[in-house]
């Protein structure tokens, strides 16, 4: 119900450009650019300022600005209570999730969730989990499926699980014939890291740092920007990463990697996140009570099937 000219307005300031706000709505970027200029001239002013590249507010944009935020909150609500009198759930969810999850277990997610409710249209954006948490807590994601504890104060967080990690190599590498793995050992060997952000490596650095290795005590191989990097590399024995059991089972019932547990074990949490509102759709709750449920089934199914897969 909110004019839409409102809603390209608040896209274009939030995103800064007219090109990825034309991309988050769906639209090309003369529609966007007609848009605004219907804006304009309704008002008879300017609202934006181009130049050198940046775009600005003009004072009236600001004030257009500020109550396009709250009418457009007010409609979402609006829309979302007399939704809920109906029985079945409907409109967009956006979801940011983590790389890991995006790729082993949101496709499940969103598989069973689109069978239960068909009118919701899931739109996902992936990133690491630093980049998710502070896209749910700018609220330009409605929630997020992520690898850390959050500990922003605006954002409100579920418990779905964790998930253990395995050092990961070549079936041939000499790393491959233990069958536990402390930090003192693998320390010996080139390390596949992944990028700065990324929750495994956090969690890789600081279980290094509690057993006395800094980073500048380990032989870095690489630093890559995706897991699926990371197990090639692994799997050409150029060294060993670390990954979760949830991004390794099809490799490892082919044998394309070995896996061996840490010693102690590690985990990474998985955190389901959204704002601390004081309104909250039927929808998001729903989604965030089910993913949950469903990744806490998911884990316990998934723990036996590696333990099975790691017996010697």
């Amino acid at each position: 119900m909110a004019d839409r000219r409102l809603q390209v307005f608040h896209a274009v300031v939030k995103h800064g450009s007219f090109t990825r706000a034309a991309e988050r709505l769906f639209m090309t970027q003369p529609a966007v650019t007609f848009q605004i200029k219907q804006l304009e001239e309704h008002f008879d002013t300017r609202l934006l300022e181009r130049g050198h590249g940046k775009l600005g507010l003009t004072p009236a944009g600001e004030i257009v600005f500020d109550y396009a935020e709250r009418i457009l909150a007010l409609n979402e609500e609006l829309e979302s209570r007399v939704s809920e009198l109906t029985d079945e759930l409907a409109g967009t969810l956006n979801i940011g999730t983590s790389t890991t999850i995006a790729a082993y277990w949101l496709p499940h997610l969103l598989e069973e969730f689109k069978r239960l409710y068909p009118r919701v249209i899931p739109r996902v954006m992936v990133g690491n989990s630093a980049y998710i948490e502070g896209k749910v807590a700018d609220r330009e994601l409605d929630l997020g499926l992520i690898e850390i504890v959050t500990e922003n104060p605006t954002l409100e967080r579920r418990t779905a699980g964790r998930d253990e990690l395995l050092v990961i190599c070549q079936p041939t590498h000499p790393l491959a014939k233990h069958s536990r793995l402390d930090a003192q050992t693998i320390a010996e060997y080139p390390f596949i890291t992944r990028e700065p952000g990324n929750a495994i490596r956090d969690l890789a650095e600081s279980y290094f740092e509690a057993a006395g290795f800094s980073q500048e005590d380990l032989t870095v191989a690489a630093e890559l920007g995706s897991l699926a990097a990371v197990k090639h590399l692994a799997r050409d024995g150029v060294g060993f990463g670390i990954a979760s059991r949830a991004a390794i089972q099809r490799d490892l019932s082919e044998n394309l990697l070995a896996a061996v547990p840490l010693d102690p074990p590690l985990h990474t949490p998985l955190e389901v996140i959204f704002p601390k509102d004081r309104f909250r759709s039927r929808l998001i709750v729903t989604f965030a009570d089910f993913a949950t449920e469903t990744m806490q089934q998911l884990g316990v199914e998934l723990e036996k099937r590696t333990a099975a897969a790691l017996k010697p």
